[in-house]
């Protein structure tokens, strides 16, 4: 295979408080790799140490063949990784489009006219280019979650780091975040998504991490992740006979 990112026993705590621990792993280039675990996990810590948000304690993360550890936020933005948060964070007095196009002049460096046309593109592709003059406090959560997963796009990411999209959506809102994700994926962006909607988690991802306690307690299929006794009595709760 040929992984884009690989993190070696990667490590966080703070306090006494390990959050990541010793974790390795390995995203192939082209899939949509999945991350679930109950609270506390240290799925949002591990999106942090990849971005650059935070540092770790020991390990290393390696991107595209090269070690990004320490390199700053900025830095891994302008080299291809983008993320998305958990809660949505647009700038509110902005238009759409305009929330859009920070993205593009600023952490991809286009020109405004190529930005532009890009990034209406974009808002094409999500589902909001009739509503590219809104300005963003007045949309609703639906939307405001599908403008998150298009600024990050308009950085040009090969890696898309998604923060629990799905969350708080319908089930027809969660197939469409499901459609957007898969056409990033088949236009070549590789999709490190953390999840806690189940339904979303079988059906996107190739395969699935389970994290507990910030270590891997399981990877595979979703289907295997899921059916895993270990897992079904750690993240969702199987009584033991």
């Amino acid at each position: 295979m040929n992984p884009i990112l690989t993190s070696h026993k990667l490590t966080k705590s703070f306090g006494k408080v390990r959050a990541v621990h010793r974790l390795d792993l390995d995203v192939n280039r082209g899939e949509i790799f999945g991350i679930i675990g109950p609270n506390g996990a240290g799925k949002t810590t591990l999106f942090n140490l990849i971005t650059g948000e935070i540092r770790p304690d020991e390990g290393e993360v390696i991107f595209d063949g090269k070690d990004v550890t320490h390199d700053r936020t900025y830095r891994k933005c302008r080299m291809g990784i983008a993320r998305t948060y958990q809660i949505p964070r647009p700038f509110l007095n902005m238009t759409v489009l305009e929330n859009v196009l920070v993205g593009s002049l600023y952490g991809r460096g286009m020109g405004y006219s190529e930005s532009k046309e890009k990034c209406e593109e974009i808002l094409k592709r999500t589902g909001l280019l009739q509503k590219r003059d809104a300005v963003a406090r007045s949309l609703p959560l639906f939307d405001r979650k599908r403008l998150e997963l298009a600024k990050a796009l308009s950085t040009g990411p090969s890696l898309l780091l998604v923060d629990e999209v799905a969350g708080g959506l319908n089930e027809t809102e969660v197939e469409e975040v499901l459609e957007i994700i898969r056409s990033v994926r088949e236009e070549g962006v590789t999709v490190l998504w953390v999840e806690h909607i189940i339904m979303a988690m079988q059906k996107g991802p190739d395969r699935l991490l389970v994290m507990h306690f910030g270590t891997e307690l399981f990877c595979g299929t979703p289907d295997e992740a899921l059916k895993s006794e270990e897992v079904q009595k750690i993240y969702l709760g199987a009584e033991e006979d």
